[in-house]
């Protein structure tokens, strides 16, 4: 039996979409050019998301009649920018292959997710930060060559966030759009389908220690956990073995083909969980079946999505990633530092990730997750 679907769904499951897209698209593109892809190949890293997300949402809301959202990892994406320059392309794919077996394997064993779900959360939302901190940064580094661009995206961002916070990031993609065009001259808007190309992976030991175990850990501790205290939040509680389960076997399959990563969604799937959503808390579910009707539109469009955004600037795209990741960054850091007993490896695990060295092949996001623990062990023994 087909469901009916009001107004109410439809207007919750694409608003999902539009924020998850608009706070993080111009993330996963940059990503996707540092990480070696072209332009036929990010219009297929995009398409593989968009087709993941929408057939993980659809058939896991439609199965379980409970509103179950994904979504690409952000904070994951944020990590792979910094050190996916360090592999060739065929490596980073190697290593999303990877990512998806242990996260397969995590959702198989209670064990495993139990000894992830024992890293404290100081140290886990030092990591995050470390890893953000340089992103934001960036918002800054332009001030000398485009001061008035710089300036104009403060102000929106201050306004926005008094006045229409929950659009912010749409207005900013649009100011975006904008400014691109007033610098470029021009921009060739032209839409072509999005055709998939495949990518073998390259399988190293480097690419699993310095990109797939860190990718698995960012995702599984900043989405995957936060997401199934979502559903907990608001009353649902559907098997997430089956449904992590998966998410990594739709990982495993598009990994090659650019979809580096999929986990249960938090801010966005909150939006498809409350009262707007629909007031009978039984028939949400259809709002995250629109969300993945959406995110299957942006999928289909992506050769469309990449032309908007690779004709941005790098300073429009320093202000719009460093924007859109500035709330996650002060949580983040917020997180790290409430806990007194953990402030101390919390800041270490901070420090050293957003260093950005690598050594022995291992980025700073492993050795600081590593040096956090080291200390907070010596430092619980000497209790």
């Amino acid at each position: 039996m087909i469901p009916s679907f009001s107004l109410r769904h439809v207007t919750a499951g694409f608003t999902a979409v539009v924020v998850g897209y608009s706070s993080a698209i111009v993330i996963v593109i940059d990503l996707a050019r540092k990480a070696g892809a072209n332009d036929d190949m990010i219009i297929s890293w995009l398409l593989a998301l968009g087709l993941g997300m929408g057939v993980s949402c659809i058939i896991f809301s439609w199965l379980t009649k409970m509103p179950v959202v994904t979504a690409w990892s952000t904070p994951g994406a944020a990590f792979l920018i910094g050190n996916v320059g360090d592999y060739t392309l065929a490596e980073s794919i190697g290593a999303f292959v990877v990512c998806a077996l242990l996260s397969l394997a995590t959702a198989q064993s209670t064990l495993l997710l139990n000894a992830i779900k024992r890293i404290p959360s100081s140290i886990s939302s030092a990591l995050l930060a470390g890893i953000l901190l340089p992103i934001c940064l960036a918002v800054f580094i332009d001030v000398g060559n485009h001061p008035f661009i710089v300036f104009l995206y403060l102000a929106a961002y201050i306004l926005g966030s008094l006045f229409f916070a929950r659009y912010l990031m749409l207005m900013l993609l649009a100011l975006s759009i904008v400014v691109s065009y007033s610098l470029q001259g021009t921009i060739d808007i032209h839409f072509t389908p999005p055709i998939p190309v495949w990518v073998t992976p390259t399988f190293s030991l480097s690419a699993t220690i310095g990109l797939a175990i860190p990718l698995f850990i960012i995702t599984t501790l900043s989405q995957n956990l936060p997401g199934i205290a979502i559903h907990h939040a608001h009353g649902y509680t559907p098997q997430h073995k089956p449904i992590l389960s998966g998410i990594a076997l739709i990982q495993l399959v598009l990994a090659p083909f650019g979809g580096f990563t999929f986990n249960l969604a938090a801010i966005t799937a909150a939006l498809c969980m409350g009262k707007d959503a629909d007031p009978d808390k039984n028939q949400r579910y259809k709002a995250a079946i629109m969300a993945g009707c959406g995110y299957l539109l942006m999928g289909a469009l992506a050769s469309l999505v990449v032309v908007l955004f690779v004709a941005m600037p790098v300073v429009v795209v320093h202000l719009l990633a460093g924007l859109a990741l500035l709330a996650t960054l002060k949580t983040s850091l917020a997180q790290s530092l409430r806990d007194e007993q953990h402030r101390h490896a919390a800041l270490v695990t901070f420090l050293c990730t957003a260093s950005g060295f690598t050594f022995l092949t291992i980025s700073s996001a492993v050795w600081g997750l590593l040096l956090g623990l080291i200390l907070l062990f010596v430092e619980r023994r000497q209790k």
